[in-house]
Order: structure tokens, then sequence, then C-alpha cells
């Protein structure tokens, strides 16, 4: 069983997003998650990746939001 089988196809890129909250060193990963934790518009239910990405694209919390999303998306998809 890949890993993704197991944990991607159970829970959205949102849930995945906030396990990057609350870190003990602040990373980027972390402020993203934090800025999707509080922003009530961020499409939380989403697994796909046009939808969270044209969302970034016009609320981005700061500017280099899109690239720590794509590396993000590619550690959800694994």
């Amino acid at each position: 069983m890949r890993r993704s089988d197991c944990l991607t196809s159970n829970i959205t890129f949102y849930q995945f997003l906030l396990t990057h909250r609350g870190e003990v060193t602040p990373t980027e990963k972390g402020r993203l998650a934090e800025w999707a934790f509080h922003d009530f518009g961020f499409p939380k239910y989403s697994t796909r990746y046009n939808e969270i990405s044209e969302y970034l694209e016009l609320n981005s919390p700061f500017p280099e939001a899109l690239q720590v999303f794509d590396e993000l998306w590619e550690l959800y998809k694994m």
C-alpha cells in the first residue's frame, strides 16, 4: 500500500496543511498553515490542486505562498 492510499485519500489538503501549524521553529509551511486556518474563504474541503492554487493566486498571504503550496502539494500527494 502506498502512503498516499492511506493518508491523502482520507484527508483534504487543508487537513494536511494544518499538520504544519504550531511548529516550534516557524517555517514558511507553518506560516501558510496558520494563514489558511484564519482565512474563512480558504477551500477547506478541496482535494483539487487547481481550485486551491487559483484561490492562493488571488489571495496570496505572502510572496512565496504559491511556491510553498507547490512544495506542500507534492508532500500531500506522496
